[in-house]
């Protein structure tokens, strides 16, 4: 019940706990791994900013800063997108306000992190008098990094996975897992598990599994793709903010194509709103970056810091 199995493959994963328990109390992988995705981004963050000639101090108290505003902007985004399942007819307002503030079992979106990231580096440049394009240039590999960590906390709570496949690459989840935690009957209501995924389960060790793309692998190897390239091309910037923007650009483009994928995508309408920001971020960045080389290359000072 608590596997994981690529069958395609022949990988069998027959036990992959969603966390384990400490003196009574559970500790969920989920959580473990964001905040150690957190803990990552900062050193890499330090390390940038020291080569850099900043004072890495000011990435420990830019964390202290923007912790619990990236967790708030990452639930109140999923919330405002999901609205229709916390706030249900019948249903305590003290047990809708728990339902809204229990990240344990996931419900957090990247973009909303994202967004609450940026306002708050943009109010934390402005106090210490630091070059918001440069902090952004400084975190974000240490961002990619986190948020490689973030989906394999997705791969611990069984979410945020595809629609049916039942291609090589498929990955099968247990019924039953779902049924244990309590969690069937939402799944089935929201479509996250949809009919055809019911219609086509797969007998694996015994067990009735849906077999789904595995989007958090897609993701985690498009954005490890991604870091590689931001590393790479560090030394080759031509202005301060350029490898953030690669980096939202580069993100956005990957996200846009991962949530065709996807079968639990918050919407607007018939419209997925991941899929619809990833576009405009992707647009957005690349044309900020293409017109800023063009001014360098005229001899034109870019809008932004000009790295020398």
């Amino acid at each position: 019940m608590n596997g994981i199995y690529f069958p395609g493959t022949g990988i069998d994963l027959t036990n992959v706990p969603s966390g384990f328990t400490i003196f009574g109390f559970t500790i969920k992988f989920y959580g473990l791994i964001i905040a150690t995705g957190f803990m990552l981004a900062l050193l890499i963050a330090m390390k940038h900013a020291k080569k850099s000639g900043q004072n890495p101090d000011d990435y420990i108290d830019f964390l202290l800063w923007m912790v619990i505003p990236a967790i708030l902007g990452a639930r109140i985004y999923y919330i405002i997108f999901d609205l229709d399942n916390y706030i249900v007819p019948g249903k305590s307002f003290g047990q809708t306000l728990l339902d809204m503030i229990n990240i344990r079992n996931g419900g957090l979106a990247i973009y909303g992190g994202l967004i609450a990231g940026v306002i708050t580096a943009a109010i934390f440049a402005k106090k210490r008098k630091l070059s918001l394009p440069l902090m952004g240039d400084t975190i974000c590999m240490g961002v990619m990094v986190g948020q490689i960590m973030g989906r394999w906390g997705n791969f611990f709570n069984r979410e945020a996975f595809g629609a049916y496949t039942n291609s090589i690459f498929r990955m099968a989840i247990p019924l039953d897992y779902y049924r244990s935690q309590g969690s069937l009957s939402y799944l089935l209501s929201t479509n996250v598990i949809t009919e055809e995924m019911q219609k086509h389960t797969e007998l694996v060790n015994g067990l009735e599994c849906i077999t789904v793309h595995p989007t958090f692998l897609y993701e985690g190897i498009w954005n490890f793709a991604l870091l590689i390239l931001v590393f790479a091309y560090r030394k080759h910037k031509k202005f301060d903010g350029e490898m953030a923007m690669i980096y939202v650009a580069g993100y956005g483009l990957g996200r846009f194509f991962v949530e065709w994928l996807r079968s639990d995508s918050l919407m607007i309408g018939p419209l997925k709103v991941s899929q619809m920001l990833g576009m405009v971020l992707f647009l957005l960045c690349t044309g900020v970056i293409v017109w800023n080389r063009l001014r360098i290359k005229k001899g034109i000072e870019p809008k932004l810091h000009l790295v020398k």
